[in-house]
C-alpha cells in the first residue's frame, strides 16, 4: 500500500502542471522562458519607452510655442471689387457668367496700402484669367481650390516682391 501511495504522488504532480515534486522536497528542473518571448517583451519595452520619451519632449517644449502664438499678429483683410466675367463656352449657344467677390488675406497691415495702389493690376490679372475659364473648371471643391491657388499666385506676381497669405471667396455665382 505504501508503494502505491508513493507511485500515485508523482502522477498527481505531473497532472497539476508538470512540476515534479517540489512539495515533496525533490528539486525539479526549472522552467525557462522562451528566447522569442524575452526578445519580444524587451522590444516592446524599448518601443514604449521611446514613445514616452518622445511625448515628453514634444509636450515639454509646448510652453514656449504657446507664448509666441499669444503674440501673433492678427491677419488683415483687403476687399477686392466685385468681378463679373463671361465664361469661355466654345460651341454653346448659352452664355454663362461668373460673379466673384474676393478678399485678400494680408500678413501685415502695412502691406494693405500697397495692394490698394496696385489694385488695377490685380483686377487685370483676375479678369484675364477668369475669362478663359470654362464652367466645368469650377465644378466641385477641387475646381474652387485650383481657382483659389491660381488667383493667389497671380496676385503675388502682380504685387511682387510683397506676398499675400491667401485669396478668400466671399461669394461665387455661376449663372
Amino acid at each position: 500500500m505504501a508503494k502505491k501511495a508513493k507511485q500515485a504522488a508523482p502522477e498527481e504532480s505531473e497532472a497539476d502542471g508538470g512540476e515534479s515534486g517540489e512539495e515533496a522536497g525533490q528539486p525539479g528542473p526549472k522552467r525557462k522562458l522562451p528566447l522569442k518571448l524575452i526578445i519580444m517583451a524587451s522590444a516592446g519595452l524599448v518601443v514604449l519607452g521611446g514613445g514616452g520619451l518622445a511625448a515628453y519632449f514634444m509636450f515639454s517644449g509646448g510652453k514656449e510655442v504657446s507664448v509666441s502664438t499669444a503674440h501673433a499678429k492678427p491677419a488683415v483683410f483687403v476687399d477686392v471689387p466685385e468681378v463679373l466675367v463671361n465664361l469661355s463656352n466654345t460651341g454653346s449657344e448659352r452664355t454663362q457668367y461668373l460673379k466673384v467677390k474676393i478678399v485678400l488675406e494680408v500678413p501685415d497691415a502695412a502691406l494693405a496700402p500697397q495692394i490698394e495702389t496696385t489694385m488695377p493690376r490685380v483686377l487685370d490679372a483676375f479678369q484675364t484669367y477668369l475669362r478663359e475659364l470654362r464652367p466645368t473648371d469650377l465644378d466641385g471643391s477641387a475646381g474652387l481650390y485650383r481657382l483659389k491657388e491660381e488667383l493667389t499666385r497671380r496676385v503675388n506676381v502682380a504685387i511682387a516682391p510683397s506676398r499675400i497669405n491667401a485669396v478668400l471667396f466671399k461669394e461665387i455665382v455661376v449663372q
